[in-house]
């Protein structure tokens, strides 16, 4: 127990000395536990709801690749479309250049686009380190203790798996046979049994994870080598939009969902190739592709058709703003504000931290 403790607190001092190189450093520092992030009291004793303040308590953020609107007109994605006409939507977002896997990914986890955070190349390798700059998930842990569960459908990503305490990764990809996005889910559910339990990978899992990502890249995959328009491709959409069904069912069976906040994102468009190696040339680093954003669920307007621009880069500070938290750092991310149906609300701070 207290080499646990010992490892958090040398993690956190990590990120924390990084950090304050930032100029304008400064964190929105609330309640560790889901029950203390639950919702300032009211007059009378009676707590506010999550519909009330328009602050959740989970967010779960699926990340596709290979999707866009065209691809919902199959009906192949009934879980996803339900989303889209129950929260708020563009089709417009834009990701970034170089438009692959690895790069793409990096700057909706740091906040960065890829000239600041410098990751440029589309496979795993070991000797470049992990990312210097603090991502979502250093920011969620030192804004209170918020735990995130990551779970990556490709090895690429491994560059983006920084082992810390407050992070649990779990990871499959195209070089194992049996990966798909039902083995993937299968490792959600396993999870989750093991966070109810008491007990996970290595460490004790005090609770379900304030932050859920979960990586479904078939559709790309399936379309680029089998084609856009084939069965393959439609098949793989509903393999991803079973998968994605089957994570709101656990929400559900754990009586979340109605505390839970949704985001959908794709990596890469419908039709774009994303999977060569290497490094990007010059000529390469142009091509800004268009992808869908979504939101749906607690505190966000139904419905709604976004109008502001919005950048793949945003997702980490609306991830934050959904769950009550805000950060001033040198981040280029900013919470897609037009969405929520209440003005921002911080969460309460917690008086272990006053």
């Amino acid at each position: 127990m207290v080499g646990q403790v010992m490892s958090r607190i040398r993690s956190i001092l990590t990120v924390t000395a990084a950090l304050c190189m930032v100029v304008g450093l400064g964190l929105a520092l609330v309640a560790p536990s889901s029950q203390s992030v639950a919702f300032a009291a009211r007059g009378g004793g009676e707590a506010a709801t999550p519909a009330q303040t328009g602050v959740t308590e989970h967010v779960i953020l699926f990340v596709l690749e290979g999707f866009g609107q065209e691809s919902l007109k199959s009906g192949a994605m009934p879980v996803l479309s339900s989303l889209v006409k129950d929260g708020a939507v563009t089709w417009s977002a834009t990701a970034v250049a170089p438009a692959r896997r690895l790069p793409t990914m990096a700057s909706l986890v740091t906040g960065m686009p890829v000239a600041k955070h410098g990751i440029t190349w589309n496979v795993f390798e070991f000797s470049r380190g992990y990312p210097r700059a603090p991502t979502v998930f250093d920011y969620l842990d030192l804004s209170g203790g918020r735990d995130s569960a990551i779970f990556y459908m490709d090895e690429s990503l491994y560059q983006l798996a920084k082992p810390e305490p407050y992070t649990d990764y779990q990871m499959c990809g195209p070089l194992r046979a049996e990966c798909n996005p039902d083995r993937l889910v299968g490792y959600v559910r396993d999870y989750f049994k093991k966070a109810t339990s008491g007990s996970g990978y290595g460490h004790a899992i005090p609770a379900l994870p304030h932050l859920l990502v979960v990586h479904l890249p078939a559709p790309g995959r399936v379309g680029e080598t089998q084609g856009w328009k084939s069965v393959a491709y439609k098949d793989a959409l509903k393999a991803v939009d079973k998968a994605m069904g089957t994570v709101l069912d656990l929400y559900r069976e754990h009586g979340l969902i109605k505390r839970t906040t949704v985001f959908a994102t794709s990596l890469s468009a419908f039709g774009e190739t994303q999977f060569s190696a290497g490094e990007v040339s010059g000529e390469q680093t142009g091509n800004v592709p268009v992808v869908p954003w979504i939101a749906s669920g607690v505190g966000i307007k139904a419905g709604h058709s976004i109008r502001q621009p919005v950048s793949i880069i945003d997702t980490g500070a609306t991830v934050m703003r959904a769950l009550g938290l805000t950060t001033y750092t040198e981040w280029e991310s900013h919470p897609v504000e037009e969405i929520f149906k209440t003005a921002f609300a911080a969460a309460p701070v917690s008086p272990l931290l006053q």
